[in-house]
């Protein structure tokens, strides 16, 4: 399941992937416009720029945008840096593996799903960018 942060993150995303371009958009304009509490939005806007995601100008005429073409940003991406892993195992995680406690990965039918699910959901994750968050006009 997505974290609250996760929505969050994506909501702000899409909003500053409608203003790509534009310049720098203020903390304060997202979480008006998006209804992000400003505080968790500034933390969340500060891993994205840490990941290289976003770009911050100071000053006037400041604020944060996009490093690069939204087009170019997967939203698998986005879920790791912000979520963490996509896999709901950590035995099955391609990015974060982790062996599970008392547990025999070869003889475990969990596993085995768990595999195709986390398959099918990189599937549809890694084909999707932040354009595919606007709505379809």
């Amino acid at each position: 399941m997505l974290s609250k942060k996760s929505q969050y993150a994506f909501k702000a995303l899409a909003y500053l992937t409608e203003k790509y371009q534009q310049g720098p958009v203020l903390i304060s304009e997202i979480s008006t416009k998006k209804r992000v509490p400003l505080k968790f939005l500034e933390n969340i806007l500060l891993e994205l720029k840490k990941a290289d995601i976003l770009e911050s100008k100071k000053g006037k005429g400041g604020g944060y945008y996009l490093k690069k073409d939204p087009s170019q940003v997967k939203v698998a991406a986005i879920v790791r840096i912000v979520n963490g892993p996509i896999a709901m195992l950590p035995c099955v995680s391609l990015n974060f593996y982790k062996r599970c406690d008392n547990c025999d990965e070869t003889a475990c039918g969990l596993h085995d799903i768990m595999i195709k699910v986390r398959d099918a959901t990189l599937n549809v994750l890694e084909t999707k960018t932040l354009i595919d968050l606007l709505p379809m006009k």
